[in-house]
């Protein structure tokens, strides 16, 4: 644990982040920033490329020093970096694990029988023998967990795991990063992949330009999202009966009542402009003549949230 966290007290949350700041020159790249984590919970550090994630979990892991703020955790801290460039490619995965085993102090034999267990536990056993250069990203991420978890670490801080991955490989990290809080393992989070974290974290603290623009469950993050809109498909119901006008023209015409952006003769973005409002748009298109194909939403609701908070920072 690095000289500027602390240990926390019994009962503390198992991250706990006060006032932190730190600036490189004139750039501010964090600002009074407030955030915990409670053991066994996974917290979404979200934000855009530049929010200040990275210099955090950097000052959290020891990297960094930060210039004002306290920072308590409630045992070792464990950290999964962004990049793949942490490891010796010609040597192997079970290799490099002793390498760092006994760089945190552990006795060789110890630091043998952990990296085995974690291998197992991130299910890298069969490729322990062979050299990371050999490994695929979603392997090295994988193995960069291991690594964090040589010290059984009561924090995880995760950034940007799986910015480089397929969905596949996405997904695994995920689910092996969620099944250690059934350890009590508190986890950091780092993404700007906003449609990641709903269903996976617990509570999200957003940061845009070094300042937390909102901190809460994810529901609520979602529930701070504005209007939404519906990408709607529609075809002329009575093609035997032409309408005076062309489709286009009633598209625009329903648009246009009902709130809206045209985006072809039978397509268009349709936005509610009241509570249960879809419902009597459509009924309108119905009116109009129209068949609806299909209604979806243009956009999830977490990253609505995500470029409303974003734009409100400009």
């Amino acid at each position: 644990m690095s000289s500027h966290v602390l240990l926390a007290p019994s009962g503390a949350p198992a991250l706990s982040v006060s006032g932190l700041s730190r600036s490189f020159g004139e750039k501010v790249a964090l600002a009074e920033v407030d955030l915990s984590v409670q053991p066994g919970q996974i917290h979404a550090l979200l934000g855009p490329n530049g929010a200040g994630k990275t210099t955090l979990i950097r000052i959290l892991s020891g990297l960094v020093d930060p210039d004002g703020g306290t920072v308590s955790s409630a045992g070792a801290v464990g950290l999964v970096p962004s990049g793949d460039r942490t490891f010796y490619l010609r040597i192997s995965g079970l290799e490099n694990l002793l390498f760092y085993g006994r760089l945190l102090g552990l006795r060789l034999r110890a630091a043998r029988q952990r990296a085995l267990a974690v291998l197992e536990e991130v299910g890298l056993s069969e490729a322990a023998s062979l050299p990371v250069g050999r490994y695929s990203h979603g392997m090295q991420k994988r193995l960069s967990v291991a690594r964090a978890l040589l010290v059984r670490p009561a924090v995880l801080l995760v950034d940007e795991a799986t910015h480089d991955l397929d969905p596949e490989g996405a997904r695994r990290v995920r689910s092996l990063i969620g099944g250690l809080t059934s350890q009590n393992t508190a986890v950091l989070w780092a993404t700007q992949r906003v449609e990641e974290i709903r269903d996976f974290a617990d509570t999200v603290t957003f940061l845009h330009r070094g300042r937390v623009r909102f901190a809460g469950s994810v529901a609520d993050l979602i529930a701070s999202a504005p209007s939404r809109g519906y990408v709607v498909r529609v075809r002329n119901g009575h093609p035997d009966r032409p309408p005076q006008r062309s489709a286009l023209e009633q598209a625009l015409g329903a648009a246009a009542r009902l709130g809206g952006e045209v985006r072809g003769a039978d397509e268009f973005v349709l936005v509610p402009r009241v509570d249960g409002g879809l419902g009597s748009a459509l009924a309108a298109l119905a009116e109009a003549g129209f068949d609806v194909l299909e209604c979806r939403r243009e956009r999830a609701e977490v990253e609505e949230a995500f470029l409303a908070l974003t734009a409100e920072a400009r």
